[in-house]
């Protein structure tokens, strides 16, 4: 059984050990765990020797499913850690500690909906970036030659398409950043707050003068560390990039159409 498979095991047994009643969230740990490694796959970056990750995770909770998983939640985010870090190794990704996970309740979300926020941060002074461990040796077995060392650039490119090669502090301030602007008809709109509404009544955060926008046509919550468009229910819908959606997690560049009218997304 492989390890990652093992700690998908242990998380479900904690479930179990705490859990002799219903189970009343509707999230289940496991699926939380391998989303929580989708999210250090979709952030990895290249350092000039190096493929660093994420080692700071957030999960953000509807009032509902953080009470359910109260009663075991230091249990459960000690394994979830476990299953980045193991992931993490599998993967030959470099964390600058040890993976921590912490559960945190966001009463604007609802029963079923969660964000996840993911960033680096900085170790303690006089320790360094973690490397992959190396495989354990079997009792007895000679130490291995030490062998020869690759081009450090092609090192770290290796199996990696599409990323941009930067420096460690560079990712970490790349992942920290994140303040979303608007910009519609040339007018720039900061989000100000943790939420933020679009439609075509006068008190909405952003008017949106189109007749095919609803009054609430739809609004934009700030979730840990992304931002979600969400459709209120709007009589022609909120496409974003051509696609229509209800709910979307934004990124820098998106371009929101609301009825006829679009709104370039800025994240920086």
């Amino acid at each position: 059984m492989s390890v990652l498979r093992r700690i998908e095991n242990s998380i479900e047994s904690v479930v179990e050990r705490g859990f002799r009643r219903a189970f009343r969230s509707q999230l289940q740990p496991v699926e939380l765990a391998r989303k929580l490694a989708r999210e250090m796959d979709d952030h990895k970056t290249v350092s000039v020797s190096k493929i660093y990750v994420p080692n700071e995770y957030t999960v953000f909770l509807s009032t509902q499913d953080h009470a359910a998983f109260a009663d075991y939640e230091g249990a459960l985010t000690g394994e979830m850690a476990q299953y980045l870090e193991a992931h993490a190794r599998g993967s030959g990704y470099s964390l600058i500690t040890a993976p921590t996970v912490a559960l945190e309740e966001d009463g604007d979300l609802r029963a079923g909906e969660f964000g996840i926020g993911c960033r680096m941060v900085d170790a303690p002074e006089g320790t360094g970036p973690s490397a992959p461990a190396p495989p354990a040796e079997e009792p007895g077995a000679a130490a291995p030659a030490p062998a020869a060392a690759p081009p450090v650039a092609n090192a770290a490119l290796e199996g990696v398409s599409g990323t941009q090669v930067i420096s460690a502090a560079d990712a970490r301030a790349a992942l920290n950043a994140g303040s979303l602007t608007l910009v519609m008809n040339g007018v720039r709109t900061r989000m100000a707050s943790r939420v933020m509404t679009l439609g075509r009544s006068r008190d909405r955060d952003v008017i949106v003068p189109d007749p095919n926008v609803s009054r609430n046509h739809c609004e934009i919550r700030h979730v840990g560390y992304d931002y979600f468009i969400i459709d209120l229910d709007s009589t022609n819908g909120v496409e974003v990039n051509g696609q229509m959606v209800t709910r979307h997690a934004l990124a820098d560049g998106d371009r929101i159409v609301l009825g006829t009218t679009e709104i370039a997304v800025e994240i920086s």
